[in-house]
Protein backbone atom coordinates (compact mmCIF):
# COMPACT_ATOMS: atom_id res chain seq x y z
CA UNK A 1 0.00 0.00 0.00
CA UNK A 2 1.25 3.55 -0.38
CA UNK A 3 2.34 5.29 2.80
CA UNK A 4 0.25 8.05 3.79
CA UNK A 5 1.90 10.86 5.76
CA UNK A 6 1.53 14.37 6.62
CA UNK A 7 0.55 16.84 3.65
CA UNK A 8 -1.40 13.79 1.78
CA UNK A 9 -4.43 14.25 0.95
CA UNK A 10 -7.63 11.96 -0.46
CA UNK A 11 -10.07 8.90 0.49
CA UNK A 12 -7.40 6.75 2.23
CA UNK A 13 -6.92 10.12 4.54
CA UNK A 14 -10.51 10.18 5.12
CA UNK A 15 -10.26 6.37 5.96
CA UNK A 16 -7.85 6.70 8.50
CA UNK A 17 -9.53 10.20 10.32
CA UNK A 18 -12.71 8.49 9.93
CA UNK A 19 -10.59 4.84 11.66
CA UNK A 20 -9.08 7.36 14.68
CA UNK A 21 -12.06 9.24 14.93
CA UNK A 22 -13.96 5.90 15.72
CA UNK A 23 -11.26 5.51 18.56
CA UNK A 24 -11.61 8.50 20.38
CA UNK A 25 -8.25 9.74 19.12
CA UNK A 26 -9.19 12.33 17.00
CA UNK A 27 -11.92 14.72 16.81
CA UNK A 28 -14.65 14.93 14.28
CA UNK A 29 -13.61 16.62 11.08
CA UNK A 30 -15.27 19.52 9.59
CA UNK A 31 -17.71 17.55 6.93
CA UNK A 32 -16.64 20.66 4.24
CA UNK A 33 -12.73 20.54 5.23
CA UNK A 34 -10.85 18.24 2.15
CA UNK A 35 -9.12 15.13 4.10
CA UNK A 36 -6.32 16.50 5.01
CA UNK A 37 -3.09 14.49 7.04
CA UNK A 38 -2.58 17.41 8.79
CA UNK A 39 -0.08 17.52 12.26
CA UNK A 40 -2.92 17.03 14.35
CA UNK A 41 -3.94 13.28 12.42
CA UNK A 42 0.60 12.57 12.38
CA UNK A 43 -0.04 13.43 16.52
CA UNK A 44 -2.84 10.57 16.56
CA UNK A 45 -0.89 8.42 14.25
CA UNK A 46 2.06 8.16 16.69
CA UNK A 47 -0.58 8.12 19.72
CA UNK A 48 -2.26 5.34 18.32
CA UNK A 49 1.51 3.50 17.51
CA UNK A 50 2.63 3.85 20.58
CA UNK A 51 -0.60 2.31 22.27
CA UNK A 52 0.18 -0.85 19.84
CA UNK A 53 3.93 -1.49 19.90
CA UNK A 54 4.36 0.05 16.58
CA UNK A 55 7.35 2.01 15.16
CA UNK A 56 6.22 5.94 16.09
CA UNK A 57 7.03 7.61 13.15
CA UNK A 58 3.79 9.21 12.47
CA UNK A 59 3.35 7.81 9.09
CA UNK A 60 0.68 5.34 7.83
CA UNK A 61 1.96 2.03 6.59
CA UNK A 62 1.40 -1.73 6.06
CA UNK A 63 1.78 -2.12 10.14
CA UNK A 64 -0.19 0.62 11.14
CA UNK A 65 -2.55 0.34 8.78
CA UNK A 66 -3.54 -3.40 9.57
CA UNK A 67 -3.54 -2.64 13.16
CA UNK A 68 -6.36 0.43 12.56
CA UNK A 69 -8.51 -1.65 10.98
CA UNK A 70 -7.93 -4.89 13.64
CA UNK A 71 -8.76 -2.00 16.20
CA UNK A 72 -11.96 -1.62 14.83
CA UNK A 73 -13.33 -4.59 15.48
CA UNK A 74 -14.59 -5.86 19.15
CA UNK A 75 -16.11 -9.12 19.77
CA UNK A 76 -19.39 -9.73 18.80
CA UNK A 77 -19.28 -7.72 15.47
CA UNK A 78 -18.57 -10.49 13.17
CA UNK A 79 -18.46 -14.40 12.87
CA UNK A 80 -15.13 -15.48 13.61
CA UNK A 81 -13.56 -18.53 12.39
CA UNK A 82 -10.12 -20.05 10.81
CA UNK A 83 -9.24 -19.21 7.18
CA UNK A 84 -6.34 -21.29 6.20
CA UNK A 85 -5.67 -18.90 2.98
CA UNK A 86 -5.97 -15.73 4.68
CA UNK A 87 -6.52 -15.76 8.31
CA UNK A 88 -8.75 -13.42 10.56
CA UNK A 89 -7.14 -10.62 12.26
CA UNK A 90 -8.63 -7.73 14.87
CA UNK A 91 -9.37 -7.08 18.19
CA UNK A 92 -12.27 -9.17 18.49
CA UNK A 93 -10.10 -12.14 18.02
CA UNK A 94 -7.65 -11.16 20.71
CA UNK A 95 -10.50 -10.49 22.71
CA UNK A 96 -11.92 -13.89 22.11
CA UNK A 97 -8.33 -15.69 22.88
CA UNK A 98 -7.99 -13.68 25.95
CA UNK A 99 -11.12 -14.90 27.10
CA UNK A 100 -10.90 -18.46 26.47
CA UNK A 101 -7.74 -18.47 27.95
CA UNK A 102 -9.47 -17.09 31.18
CA UNK A 103 -11.62 -20.02 31.16
CA UNK A 104 -8.54 -22.31 30.87
CA UNK A 105 -8.40 -23.70 27.29
CA UNK A 106 -5.50 -23.44 25.39
CA UNK A 107 -5.63 -20.70 22.84
CA UNK A 108 -1.91 -20.25 22.13
CA UNK A 109 -0.85 -16.50 22.34
CA UNK A 110 -3.15 -14.04 22.54
CA UNK A 111 -2.05 -11.94 19.43
CA UNK A 112 -5.11 -11.14 17.31
CA UNK A 113 -4.80 -14.11 14.87
CA UNK A 114 -7.29 -16.36 14.38
CA UNK A 115 -5.36 -19.94 13.30
CA UNK A 116 -5.57 -23.28 14.30
CA UNK A 117 -4.60 -23.20 17.64
CA UNK A 118 -7.42 -20.46 18.31
CA UNK A 119 -9.99 -22.92 16.54
CA UNK A 120 -9.17 -25.83 18.76
CA UNK A 121 -10.14 -24.14 21.95
CA UNK A 122 -12.97 -22.99 20.91
CA UNK A 123 -14.03 -25.89 19.69
CA UNK A 124 -13.46 -27.49 23.18
CA UNK A 125 -15.22 -24.84 24.79
CA UNK A 126 -18.28 -25.05 22.30
CA UNK A 127 -18.08 -28.67 22.67
CA UNK A 128 -17.52 -28.70 27.18
CA UNK A 129 -20.55 -26.24 27.12
CA UNK A 130 -23.21 -27.78 24.85
CA UNK A 131 -22.89 -25.48 22.08
CA UNK A 132 -22.43 -26.88 18.09
CA UNK A 133 -18.98 -27.38 17.53
CA UNK A 134 -18.31 -25.79 14.10
CA UNK A 135 -15.07 -23.50 15.71
CA UNK A 136 -17.11 -20.47 14.12
CA UNK A 137 -17.45 -17.77 16.96
CA UNK A 138 -20.77 -16.51 16.15
CA UNK A 139 -23.76 -15.14 18.92
CA UNK A 140 -24.92 -18.09 20.75
CA UNK A 141 -21.08 -18.50 21.40
CA UNK A 142 -20.26 -15.37 22.34
CA UNK A 143 -23.52 -15.41 24.54
CA UNK A 144 -21.68 -18.05 26.22
CA UNK A 145 -18.10 -16.65 26.55
CA UNK A 146 -19.84 -13.65 28.11
CA UNK A 147 -22.15 -15.45 30.43
CA UNK A 148 -19.20 -17.80 31.88
CA UNK A 149 -17.24 -16.72 34.55
CA UNK A 150 -13.94 -17.70 33.64
CA UNK A 151 -12.06 -20.57 35.60
CA UNK A 152 -8.71 -18.85 36.45
CA UNK A 153 -8.13 -15.76 37.94
CA UNK A 154 -4.84 -13.53 38.61
CA UNK A 155 -2.69 -15.04 36.13
CA UNK A 156 -2.70 -15.84 32.18
CA UNK A 157 -2.11 -19.65 31.64
CA UNK A 158 -0.29 -19.11 28.63
CA UNK A 159 2.54 -17.64 30.35
CA UNK A 160 2.92 -20.14 32.84
CA UNK A 161 2.59 -22.81 29.67
CA UNK A 162 5.49 -20.60 27.75
CA UNK A 163 8.00 -21.37 30.88
CA UNK A 164 6.83 -24.71 31.71
CA UNK A 165 7.96 -25.44 28.13
CA UNK A 166 11.06 -24.07 28.91
CA UNK A 167 11.98 -26.07 32.31
CA UNK A 168 10.67 -29.40 30.75
CA UNK A 169 12.87 -28.69 27.73
CA UNK A 170 16.26 -29.12 29.50
CA UNK A 171 19.41 -27.36 30.13
CA UNK A 172 21.78 -28.93 27.84
CA UNK A 173 21.69 -26.84 24.05
CA UNK A 174 22.24 -30.34 22.26
CA UNK A 175 18.73 -30.82 19.96
CA UNK A 176 17.21 -27.81 20.47
CA UNK A 177 16.01 -25.65 16.99
CA UNK A 178 16.49 -22.43 16.78
CA UNK A 179 15.62 -20.06 13.52
CA UNK A 180 18.39 -17.13 13.06
CA UNK A 181 16.52 -14.29 10.84
CA UNK A 182 19.16 -12.09 9.60
CA UNK A 183 17.41 -8.38 8.56
CA UNK A 184 17.18 -8.02 5.02
CA UNK A 185 18.33 -9.72 2.26
CA UNK A 186 18.62 -9.64 -1.49
CA UNK A 187 17.61 -6.25 -3.14
CA UNK A 188 16.45 -4.85 0.38
CA UNK A 189 19.81 -3.95 1.63
CA UNK A 190 18.64 -2.16 5.08
CA UNK A 191 20.85 0.85 6.47
CA UNK A 192 23.60 1.08 4.20
CA UNK A 193 26.17 3.81 4.95
CA UNK A 194 29.35 4.39 3.62
CA UNK A 195 29.09 1.44 1.89
CA UNK A 196 28.82 -0.51 5.16
CA UNK A 197 25.12 -2.57 4.64
CA UNK A 198 23.25 -3.99 7.13
CA UNK A 199 21.61 -7.18 5.20
CA UNK A 200 25.47 -8.23 4.54
CA UNK A 201 26.44 -7.46 8.31
CA UNK A 202 23.26 -9.45 9.49
CA UNK A 203 24.49 -12.01 7.19
CA UNK A 204 27.49 -12.60 8.61
CA UNK A 205 26.84 -12.55 12.11
CA UNK A 206 23.91 -15.04 11.35
CA UNK A 207 26.66 -17.40 9.88
CA UNK A 208 28.99 -17.00 13.15
CA UNK A 209 26.42 -17.86 15.48
CA UNK A 210 25.21 -20.40 13.70
CA UNK A 211 28.46 -22.06 13.34
CA UNK A 212 28.84 -21.81 17.19
CA UNK A 213 25.72 -23.29 17.94
CA UNK A 214 26.22 -26.08 15.93
CA UNK A 215 29.12 -26.64 17.50
CA UNK A 216 27.09 -27.16 20.78
CA UNK A 217 25.27 -29.56 18.89
CA UNK A 218 21.85 -27.16 18.69
CA UNK A 219 20.16 -27.15 14.85
CA UNK A 220 20.73 -23.75 13.51
CA UNK A 221 18.36 -22.44 10.43
CA UNK A 222 18.78 -19.38 8.76
CA UNK A 223 15.76 -17.51 7.02
CA UNK A 224 17.29 -16.09 4.36
CA UNK A 225 20.76 -16.30 2.30
CA UNK A 226 22.27 -13.48 0.53
CA UNK A 227 19.85 -13.10 -2.57
CA UNK A 228 16.16 -13.32 -1.27
CA UNK A 229 14.39 -11.06 1.28
CA UNK A 230 11.14 -13.04 2.35
CA UNK A 231 8.79 -10.86 4.18
CA UNK A 232 8.28 -10.73 8.19
CA UNK A 233 5.33 -12.65 7.64
CA UNK A 234 7.35 -15.60 5.88
CA UNK A 235 9.74 -15.70 8.14
CA UNK A 236 7.57 -16.53 10.79
CA UNK A 237 5.64 -19.20 8.68
CA UNK A 238 9.15 -20.59 8.10
CA UNK A 239 10.27 -20.47 12.21
CA UNK A 240 6.37 -22.15 12.40
CA UNK A 241 6.88 -24.94 10.23
CA UNK A 242 10.30 -25.69 11.54
CA UNK A 243 8.93 -26.38 14.96
CA UNK A 244 11.35 -23.79 16.29
CA UNK A 245 12.00 -23.68 20.10
CA UNK A 246 13.68 -19.87 19.25
CA UNK A 247 13.64 -17.45 16.82
CA UNK A 248 16.52 -14.83 16.88
CA UNK A 249 16.08 -11.70 14.45
CA UNK A 250 19.26 -9.84 13.87
CA UNK A 251 19.15 -6.34 12.84
CA UNK A 252 21.13 -3.11 12.68
CA UNK A 253 19.51 0.48 13.11
CA UNK A 254 19.67 3.66 11.44
CA UNK A 255 18.52 7.24 12.78
CA UNK A 256 18.56 10.67 12.01
CA UNK A 257 20.74 11.89 14.19
CA UNK A 258 24.50 9.99 14.11
CA UNK A 259 24.89 10.41 17.95
CA UNK A 260 22.21 7.72 18.46
CA UNK A 261 23.62 4.82 19.49
CA UNK A 262 23.50 1.81 21.09
CA UNK A 263 22.01 -2.09 21.22
CA UNK A 264 18.03 -2.44 22.34
CA UNK A 265 16.29 -5.65 21.94
CA UNK A 266 13.11 -6.31 21.71
CA UNK A 267 10.05 -9.26 22.54
CA UNK A 268 6.55 -10.19 21.75
CA UNK A 269 4.28 -7.19 24.10
CA UNK A 270 1.47 -5.33 22.98
CA UNK A 271 2.57 -2.44 25.62
CA UNK A 272 -0.85 -2.68 27.85
CA UNK A 273 0.36 -6.42 30.14
CA UNK A 274 -0.17 -8.72 27.01
CA UNK A 275 3.62 -10.19 26.76
CA UNK A 276 5.44 -12.50 26.06
CA UNK A 277 7.40 -13.84 29.27
CA UNK A 278 10.04 -16.27 28.17
CA UNK A 279 10.61 -13.71 25.46
CA UNK A 280 11.11 -11.17 27.73
CA UNK A 281 13.68 -12.94 29.75
CA UNK A 282 15.56 -13.95 26.94
CA UNK A 283 15.59 -10.36 25.47
CA UNK A 284 16.95 -9.00 28.97
CA UNK A 285 19.70 -12.01 28.70
CA UNK A 286 20.76 -10.64 25.35
CA UNK A 287 20.58 -6.90 26.11
CA UNK A 288 23.05 -8.06 29.58
CA UNK A 289 24.84 -10.11 28.03
CA UNK A 290 25.81 -7.75 24.45
CA UNK A 291 26.07 -4.68 26.40
CA UNK A 292 28.54 -6.51 28.90
CA UNK A 293 31.00 -7.72 26.64
CA UNK A 294 30.75 -4.85 24.00
CA UNK A 295 30.57 -1.69 26.21
CA UNK A 296 28.15 -0.61 24.02
CA UNK A 297 25.46 1.71 24.98
CA UNK A 298 22.39 -0.11 26.71
CA UNK A 299 19.19 0.55 25.23
CA UNK A 300 16.88 -1.63 27.13
CA UNK A 301 14.23 -4.36 26.07
CA UNK A 302 10.97 -3.46 24.34
CA UNK A 303 7.57 -4.74 23.98
CA UNK A 304 6.58 -4.85 20.32
CA UNK A 305 3.97 -6.63 18.17
CA UNK A 306 5.99 -6.79 14.86
CA UNK A 307 5.01 -9.44 12.28
CA UNK A 308 8.00 -11.72 13.24
CA UNK A 309 7.09 -11.39 17.31
CA UNK A 310 3.82 -11.68 16.95
CA UNK A 311 2.88 -14.85 14.49
CA UNK A 312 5.61 -17.19 15.66
CA UNK A 313 4.16 -19.95 17.72
CA UNK A 314 7.87 -20.28 19.50
CA UNK A 315 9.59 -17.24 21.54
CA UNK A 316 11.12 -14.73 19.07
CA UNK A 317 13.56 -11.68 19.76
CA UNK A 318 14.83 -9.25 17.64
CA UNK A 319 18.13 -7.93 18.43
CA UNK A 320 18.96 -4.16 17.40
CA UNK A 321 23.10 -4.50 17.20
CA UNK A 322 24.12 -0.73 17.03
CA UNK A 323 23.48 2.24 14.78
CA UNK A 324 25.21 2.15 11.57
CA UNK A 325 23.98 6.09 11.20
CA UNK A 326 26.78 6.26 14.21
CA UNK A 327 30.44 6.08 13.55
CA UNK A 328 31.43 4.63 16.39
CA UNK A 329 29.22 1.78 16.04
CA UNK A 330 29.80 1.38 12.65
CA UNK A 331 33.52 0.91 13.16
CA UNK A 332 32.43 -1.71 15.39
CA UNK A 333 29.95 -3.75 13.74
CA UNK A 334 32.50 -3.37 10.28
CA UNK A 335 34.84 -6.04 12.71
CA UNK A 336 34.55 -9.46 11.89
CA UNK A 337 36.34 -9.92 15.49
CA UNK A 338 33.29 -7.34 17.13
CA UNK A 339 30.78 -9.53 15.30
CA UNK A 340 31.87 -12.62 16.84
CA UNK A 341 31.73 -11.41 20.43
CA UNK A 342 28.25 -10.66 19.79
CA UNK A 343 27.44 -13.82 18.55
CA UNK A 344 29.12 -15.57 21.48
CA UNK A 345 27.10 -12.85 24.06
CA UNK A 346 23.69 -14.04 22.04
CA UNK A 347 24.50 -18.13 22.19
CA UNK A 348 25.47 -17.48 25.96
CA UNK A 349 22.11 -15.57 26.79
CA UNK A 350 20.02 -18.32 24.95
CA UNK A 351 22.08 -20.73 27.41
CA UNK A 352 21.04 -18.76 30.57
CA UNK A 353 17.59 -18.97 29.33
CA UNK A 354 17.56 -22.71 29.53
CA UNK A 355 19.80 -22.75 32.65
CA UNK A 356 16.65 -20.83 34.89
CA UNK A 357 19.42 -19.77 37.20
CA UNK A 358 20.89 -23.14 37.71
CA UNK A 359 24.70 -23.13 37.31
CA UNK A 360 24.87 -19.62 36.15
CA UNK A 361 28.17 -17.19 36.18
CA UNK A 362 28.02 -13.14 36.13
CA UNK A 363 26.84 -11.71 33.56
CA UNK A 364 29.42 -11.02 30.44
CA UNK A 365 32.19 -13.48 32.07
CA UNK A 366 30.52 -17.18 30.16
CA UNK A 367 32.88 -17.96 27.68
CA UNK A 368 32.21 -19.87 24.71
CA UNK A 369 34.78 -22.33 25.44
CA UNK A 370 32.81 -22.69 28.85
CA UNK A 371 29.94 -23.33 27.56
CA UNK A 372 31.12 -26.04 25.14
CA UNK A 373 32.67 -27.61 28.38
CA UNK A 374 29.20 -27.53 30.29
CA UNK A 375 27.62 -29.33 27.26
CA UNK A 376 30.40 -31.74 27.26
CA UNK A 377 29.75 -32.62 30.85
CA UNK A 378 26.43 -32.77 30.45
CA UNK A 379 26.12 -35.77 28.29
Amino acid sequence: MQLLRRGDVGSDVAEIRSTLTRLGMLPPADPQAPPEFDQQVEHAVRAFQQQRGLIIDGIVGPATYRALRDATFSLGDRPLAFLMSQPTTGDDVLMLQERLLELGYDAGRANGVFGQQTEQALKNFQRDYGLIVDGMCGPDTVRALRQLQPKVRGGRPVLLREQEQVRTAGSRLSGKRIVIDPGHGGQDRGVVVEGVSEADLMLDLARRLEGKMAATGMEALLTRGPNNCPDEAERARFANEAGADLILSLHADGNGSPHAQGVATFHYGTGNGTSSTVGEALAGFIQREVAARTSMRNCGTHPKTWDLLRLTRCTAVRVEVGYLTNAEDRARLATPGFRDIVAEGILVAVKRLYLLGKDDQPTGTFTFNDLLRYEMSKS
